[in-house]
């Protein structure tokens, strides 16, 4: 530290957060979840995927690995990738010669050998006494290790050194803790410098979201509520609820309704944090591609619709109709969340009389009746005493000049008179 600071004067130190690290690594293993359900958490800097079971569906290894790199980089971080029969011959491979893929056919650990020694210091049975001894001999490479007469080398205390060389190779098992996700979904992301526009922002959301995704894959579950926190230096945090319509998992569509919700979000302050939050998880099985189109996806299309309608023009903006078991028109239907399903009414028998498309707020008098040909009537409704609201009417159903169909009625209580109250299509 001090030989960088004799350089560059103006070097901006901070301390290492191993909790952010963690953090992020249990992040990116949350991320991983929808390649495979078998993801461990290896040492301080490295998520180990067991990829054997799942490359028939992945399509192969080097697409997979394609496929690894180009989310990892949708995610905003930087990795060294490799593959091997083993983990911590593939976490080796990582360290020292990323991008290697090494699969499990007969010799294949013959890629060790080049490896420096350095490597079993990572592992917690190695102690430095043990790579003392190494170099006090000249040995620098995994090969030359290996090469040593084991009975030897066993009564110089380097049994520890053979036992993780031997894991290495796959001579012997190498167990791991497959990490496990929690139950509910909470990833934070602190930014690099203090944002005041919409954009940095989205970028940080997609890699919150897209943690989240992986973490509902790997549960097969889906959400129709999260939490987005906007996290401020000196002020209360902005929480952002965001509602999908429906539960559903899709990175796209979750990312697509969060970008609605920041585009309409007055920032009073700069943000320097981010928080998501998710629980309340229902199962969701997966759904394979249909020759003939998806009719599920065109569904999702137009709940996705309402969703952003709603976060554009409020939520009580977007609302849909329902049918109350209602004799009076005016009060026959009712406003009801959007694709709701609402229970039917007990014993109410399905109506069969004629009902207008168009129903006017107010009936409105008619003069006469002298253009207008009675179609169909009299329908008798009446009664209301219980709300006040008293109705004596004989509806019909006529046709004007036009040949348009009217709903008219006459009343039957005082003032009496003929009303127009709406129109068929």
């Amino acid at each position: 530290m001090a030989g960088a600071l004799a350089v560059a004067p103006d070097l901006e130190l901070k301390p290492r957060e191993r909790r952010l690290e963690q953090e992020t690594l249990e992040h990116l293993a949350n991320w991983a979840g929808r390649f495979t359900p078998f993801v461990s958490v290896a040492a301080d800097d490295a998520v180990v995927l067991e990829v054997s079971r799942c490359l028939r569906l992945a399509g192969g290894l080097t697409t997979l690995v394609h496929a690894l790199q180009e989310g990892v980089a949708g995610l905003g971080l930087t990795v060294q990738l490799a593959a091997a029969p083993t983990p911590l011959a593939a976490c080796w491979l990582a360290r020292t010669r990323p991008g290697t893929l090494v699969s499990a056919r007969e010799g294949w650990q013959r890629c060790l050998e080049p490896l420096p020694v350095e490597l079993l210091a990572a592992e917690e049975s190695t102690t430095n006494p043990d790579l003392d001894l190494l170099r006090g001999i000249g040995i620098h490479t995994l090969g030359a290790l290996a090469r040593l007469p084991r009975d030897g080398l066993a009564r110089r205390q380097g049994t520890r050194l053979l036992e993780a060389l031997a894991r290495a190779r796959g001579e012997r098992p190498d167990p791991r803790l497959w990490y496990e996700p929690p139950e509910r979904f909470e990833a934070h992301l602190a930014l690099p410098a203090a944002v005041s526009t919409v954009e940095p922002l989205l970028f940080a959301t997609r890699r919150l979201i897209a943690g989240l995704a992986g973490w509902l894959a790997r549960r097969h579950g889906a959400i129709d509520r999260l939490c987005l926190e906007l996290e401020h230096e000196r002020r209360p945090s902005a929480v952002v609820p965001i509602a999908t319509g429906q539960p559903c998992r899709d990175e796209e569509r979750l990312l697509l309704l969060a970008r609605e919700h920041l585009a309409v979000l007055p920032l009073t302050a700069p943000v320097i944090g981010l928080q998501l939050t998710a629980d309340s998880v229902v199962t969701q099985a997966g759904r394979t591609q249909d020759l003939f189109g998806d009719a599920q996806q065109a569904r999702d299309a137009g709940t996705l619709l309402i969703a952003r309608l709603r976060v554009r023009l409020g939520p009580d903006a977007v609302r849909s109709l329902d049918c109350r078991p209602e004799h009076r028109p005016e009060l026959a239907w009712c406003a009801a969340e959007p694709q709701s399903r609402p229970e039917p009414a007990v014993g109410q028998a399905p109506r069969q009389a004629r009902r207008p498309l168009w129903l006017l707020a107010e009936p409105r008098a008619l003069p006469s009746l002298d253009d207008l040909t009675p179609v169909s009537g009299p329908e008798r409704i009446e009664s209301g005493w219980w709300d006040a609201r008293d109705v004596q009417r004989d509806y019909y159903v006529a046709r004007n000049r036009d040949a348009a169909l009217w709903w008219i009625f006459r009343r039957l209580d005082a003032p009496g008179g003929w009303y127009l109250h709406g129109y068929f299509g």
